[in-house]
């Protein structure tokens, strides 16, 4: 079996847990998932956020929870080597909804979240591919959140590529 099968495996059988009415996701995993989210730089809870979203709000859909993990998973294996980041943000560490990068809202918040769930370094607290971020990105020409980690990912440090990318969307919107 391939890890993106795997993966989808685990993510709808987290589904058909949540939609039977148990919203205890530390109870949805055997060891071995465990040992497999880790696998692919995941944490039970940032499953389990997709999960009650997409069963919820109906978005994202699980393809969409499949592309964000297979760039993080990406970044784990070549960037960091298979190495996890013992680091991690929490709200605090967050710029404010209100904050602007470029003179545009929330931009500070969801670069700093990407670049955080990118080296796995997201306190389990907090999404990547919440609500705030899929309106931002819906904003923004409707851009997908594995494409924005994708290129947070080749910006690296330089912010003017970000802002370059999001506001060549802005055009297209």
């Amino acid at each position: 079996m391939t890890w993106n099968d795997q993966f989808l495996k685990l993510f709808r059988s987290c589904v058909e847990k949540y939609r039977g009415g148990n919203d205890d996701f530390h109870s949805y995993y055997e060891p071995d998932d465990i040992t497999f989210l880790k696998s692919v730089g995941y944490k039970p809870r940032e499953l389990f956020d997709f999960v009650e979203d997409l069963v919820d709000e109906d978005v994202p859909s699980e393809s969409t929870a499949l592309l964000v993990a297979a760039v993080r998973r990406d970044y784990l294996l070549t960037v960091q080597e298979g190495v996890h980041s013992d680091h991690e943000i929490t709200t605090d560490d967050l710029p404010t909804f209100g904050d602007t990068l470029d003179e545009i809202p929330y931009f500070p918040r969801i670069l700093r979240k990407a670049r955080a769930k990118l080296r796995g370094e997201l306190d389990p607290d907090i999404m990547y591919g919440c609500g705030g971020d899929r309106k931002f990105l819906r904003d923004h020409g409707d851009i997908h959140p594995a494409d924005f980690l994708r290129h947070v990912w080749a910006s690296g440090d330089d912010d003017s590529h970000i802002i370059d990318y999001v506001r060549s969307h802005d055009s297209v919107a």
